[in-house]
């Protein structure tokens, strides 16, 4: 019979906070808007607590918790796979973190060029005890065009991609599940914030509107955040939203930031 170790009592009264497996690559499924499911690969992370008195965790138990859900990932299907965890692995607390990338077909503004552009992307739940937690991330790419250049410049702006980065905890539904936000929606939000969108394909005309359109909405990382948060405020789904606002900048050797976290009184 072999002997399991890692069941072993530990004497140094020292509890762990969260002890696992990171850097998890694995194929998954989330939910899209427009075709109900999404294929995608994702870079894991899943922890539990260790209480004073065990050696070490069970690791593999965490990737057969994973395979046991096909891995279907959404904020429907973790709070069912962070009670697993909790169960199987005899924890009080259970965390886990999803980064992948998803895709969405993008059409150009003026010729109507379809091509794909991803959007960093992250789940992350926690179940302590019976309180459960989800927070969906998104990281939008975009152009924005600095005002004051524009003002004192006798012609010509500089402009900067930008990334505007939101994260968003959604109300409880009857079932105790938070209400389905989109990233779209989140996605599209941000672009209406910034001087523009990027585009994955574009033809000349549609870099002649682009290009147009964001000198006709200078913003500073200033006014991006504020305008995130303003509409995230707007949506009575949300409770609580964390934006992070950056400029790459073009002519500085720095970059700029602004940020804003809120939650629903």
């Amino acid at each position: 019979m072999m002997q399991d170790v890692q069941n072993r009592a530990d004497t140094r009264e020292m509890p762990i906070d969260r002890v696992g497996v990171c850097d998890l690559r694995y194929p998954i499924i989330v939910m899209d808007r427009e075709n109900r499911q999404q294929s995608t690969t994702a870079r894991l992370s899943m922890s539990v607590n260790l209480p004073r008195e065990f050696k070490g965790t069970h690791m593999s138990r965490f990737i057969e918790t994973l395979n046991s859900h096909r891995g279907e990932v959404t904020m429907r299907t973790l709070p069912r796979i962070l009670q697993e965890l909790k169960e199987r692995l005899d924890a009080e607390s259970a965390h886990i973190e999803v980064e992948f990338p998803y895709f969405l077909e993008r059409c150009a503004p003026v010729s109507g060029a379809r091509a794909l552009m991803d959007y960093e992307c992250v789940f992350t739940g926690e179940l302590n005890g019976g309180k459960s937690d989800f927070i969906l991330g998104v990281r939008i790419p975009v152009t924005s065009l600095c005002p004051c250049s524009k003002a004192i410049s006798e012609y010509g702006a500089h402009n900067q991609r930008g990334y505007i980065t939101v994260e968003i905890r959604s109300r409880p539904g009857q079932d105790r599940i938070p209400e389905i936000i989109w990233i779209e929606e989140l996605v599209e939000l941000a672009e209406t914030s910034a001087s523009a969108p990027l585009y994955p394909l574009l033809k000349r005309e549609d870099e002649r509107h682009v290009t147009m359109q964001a000198y006709d909405n200078p913003a500073f990382v200033e006014d991006v955040v504020r305008d995130v948060a303003i509409r995230l405020q707007n949506d009575e789904r949300i409770i609580w939203f964390r934006v992070h606002a950056l400029n790459q900048e073009s002519i500085h050797n720095h970059n700029a930031f602004a940020q804003i976290a809120w939650f629903r009184p």
